[in-house]
């Protein structure tokens, strides 16, 4: 077998050629949805995107005779590195196809990136980062991603783990069906009747008139309501304005809700219609006429994810997300939804899932997080 020769990212040619990679893996997967082309190149700071004002990320080519068989980006989380004082290195954007060769060589390239570095921790996928796409789908190969989560062959795990990573973390999708509310365990409608009787809560939609100042609500709440979660790293100001900005024509008033207590937003909840039908139809190109194909006629889309419900840390014993949830329900029926997907919740995030299973969610797909510490393995300090 020819062998495989790695290259780093340097030139436009080897940019696009990272970029259309995927499209030559994925040519005979139904299911694949393809990745936004402009949004994927700044994920990997081909163009500007704020995340790596202080980050860094190094991208890499596997060839064999001279064809593109496989494509990694190392990624220096500088914000986790600060947070939890570890000298930890990321990947993301993997792909390849199924030889342990490619992909071993991959995570060679990766690792000694980080090496010259003095880090020999790793952890992935990111892309690239945990506010951003995240895993390896591991279970839930019967049907297409929902909007802005990860896809890819069953394979992907076998290679990850024969190079010597470690399952670190899982993440859970849920489905759930509108009707499940109206059979809600007698204990959660105690819950959320308790919490309304509690406290002065005010519940609203995301208002047009004031976007920019409701996504900022929305962020700011998100990163006070995960300070105690696995691996988060708040959102910088700079990432902030851009997630407004792109958000600015996604985002649907009907499908988000914002909680009050006397004037002060304490818990949020948006979900996002599932783009991805109409992202396959464009082939993931927004210019010059995708853009308006993508958005045109939004009520027509009826699935959805609901993404984020978030409640500062003092209020989230209290069935706040639940009393969120349920001011979402008659508008998600006016819109014509009747399923959703709640993703993604950290298997660690005791409260969600339980929650999500006591309501009847049923647990849809699974995506895993992998951890590289060779000499922790051999009983040495790395």
């Amino acid at each position: 077998m020819s062998s495989i020769s790695i290259e780093p990212v340097a030139t436009k040619r080897q940019q696009n050629e990272f970029i259309d990679f995927a499209w030559t893996l994925y040519r005979e997967d139904p299911l694949w949805i393809p990745p936004l082309r402009q949004n994927l190149k700044e994920l990997v700071n081909f163009a500007h995107h704020p995340f790596y004002t202080r980050n860094k990320v190094q991208c890499f080519l596997a060839r064999r005779d001279g064809k593109v068989v496989g494509r990694i980006a190392a990624i220096l989380n500088v914000g986790h590195i600060e947070r939890y004082d570890e000298k930890r290195g990321f990947w993301g954007f993997f792909e390849s196809v199924d030889d342990t060769e490619v992909s071993g060589a991959l995570f060679d390239a990766v690792k000694a990136w980080f090496a010259e570095q003095g880090i020999h921790k790793m952890r992935g996928p990111a892309n690239p980062s945990l506010n951003h796409e995240v895993g390896t789908l591991v279970e839930g190969f019967d049907s297409s991603p929902a909007f802005m989560m990860t896809y890819n062959p069953p394979y992907y795990e076998k290679l990850i783990l024969d190079y010597g990573y470690e399952k670190t973390q899982d993440l859970y999708a849920f489905w759930g069906h509108l009707n499940m509310l109206e059979g809600l365990d007698p204990k959660l409608q105690f819950i959320v009747d308790e919490a309304k009787k509690r406290f002065n809560l005010k519940l609203r939609r995301m208002d047009r008139r004031r976007f920019k100042e409701d996504v900022y609500t929305f962020l700011d709440i998100y990163n006070r309501s995960l300070v105690g979660t696995w691996g988060f790293v708040p959102i910088d100001k700079s990432e902030v304005d851009k997630m407004a900005a792109d958000l600015k024509h996604l985002l649907v008033p009907e499908l988000t809700s914002v909680c009050e207590v006397d004037g002060e937003v304490i818990g949020s909840m948006f979900g996002m219609l599932d783009y991805n039908p109409r992202i396959k139809q464009i082939d993931g190109r927004l210019f010059p006429f995708g853009f308006f194909r993508l958005l045109w006629n939004k009520k027509a889309i009826k699935n959805m994810r609901l993404i984020s419900t978030n409640v500062v840390p003092e209020y989230q014993r209290w069935g706040i997300g639940l009393v969120i949830l349920e001011r979402l329900v008659a508008d998600l029926r006016a819109w014509g939804v009747e399923e959703v997907e709640f993703s993604w919740v950290l298997e660690s995030n005791h409260l969600s899932r339980a929650s999500l299973e006591r309501g009847g969610a049923k647990r849809s797909k699974t995506y895993r997080m992998y951890d590289y510490a060779p000499a922790e393995k051999e009983g040495t300090t790395p």
